[in-house]
């Protein structure tokens, strides 16, 4: 694991100690939307489209701050008229400025919406957390759990009805998520040590992909032709944000896309 992601994993562990002691697990399973059943998310990335997964955030380690609005409802109501399949909300504080009330938000106001819960997933307490404010999916990623906790959290999450989108960007990574059985894979091209992208990194890896799973391509893209290019290797998604937010009306500039794909 990088230094940044140990710096991370800290954090994140302060985090959820924290929100134990505001609201025990009893609470969340308590709330008004734990009850209501995840879509099914897998099967809808089976559409013969692009199938791009909208991200809401609004700064990065790499980037700092990338949109100046802080509500996600209008960026997500943008999303979503002009074609997103689903949406990536960051609920990450520190260096995402991400917030679970922007994951309940966006699903009260969209019912029938996919909705990925991203963050830093360390502890089964976040996939409760994740379903109690609307989630259809959390992300999990390799770099960052032992393989122990990792298949411990993916099964956690297919028990409560998430999808667990595992997140790998390296051989061994891939090799892991596979012996676990996983079957919703994020590739991403972004190296977690440098946070630098290198779109050679999806392009090696999607000759792995096996019969039945769903790729999705994370980080790097920005054009038409990065898109078609990894359609063409059998990518099933793409998850796309800074593209989108550095724009003041991501939902325009996710349609943009969209027509230039269909030119």
């Amino acid at each position: 694991m990088s230094s940044f992601l140990k710096k991370i994993y800290a954090m994140t562990q302060e985090r959820v100690a924290e929100a134990k002691r505001n609201q025990p697990a009893s609470a969340l399973e308590n709330a008004p939307l734990f009850g209501r059943k995840p879509h099914n998310v897998k099967a809808a990335f089976a559409a013969d489209d692009y199938n791009i997964i909208a991200e809401i955030k609004f700064a990065s380690p790499s980037e700092g701050d990338i949109h100046a609005a802080v509500n996600p409802v209008p960026i997500a109501d943008g999303y979503l008229r002009s074609g997103a399949r689903m949406l990536s909300i960051l609920t990450e504080p520190s260096y995402f400025k991400g917030d679970l009330a922007y994951l309940e938000a966006v699903r009260k106001k969209h019912p029938e919406a996919l909705l990925l819960r991203k963050d830093f997933m360390v502890d089964p307490y976040q996939l409760l957390e994740a379903k109690a404010h609307g989630a259809d999916a959390i992300l999990l990623i390799v770099a960052m759990t032992d393989d122990v906790l990792t298949r411990d959290l993916l099964q956690a999450a297919t028990s409560l009805g998430l999808a667990p989108l595992v997140e790998v960007h390296s051989e061994e990574e891939l090799d892991s998520a596979l012996q676990m059985k996983a079957d919703f894979i994020g590739v991403n091209n972004r190296n977690l040590k440098t946070l630098r992208t290198d779109l050679n990194i999806g392009r090696s890896l999607a000759a792995r992909k096996p019969k039945g799973s769903v790729f999705i391509c994370e980080s790097g893209l920005s054009t038409a032709d990065d898109l078609r290019a990894m359609r063409t290797l059998g990518y099933d998604g793409f998850l796309m944000g800074t593209h989108f937010m550095r724009r003041d009306d991501p939902g325009a500039a996710l349609k943009e896309l969209r027509g230039q794909l269909c030119a």
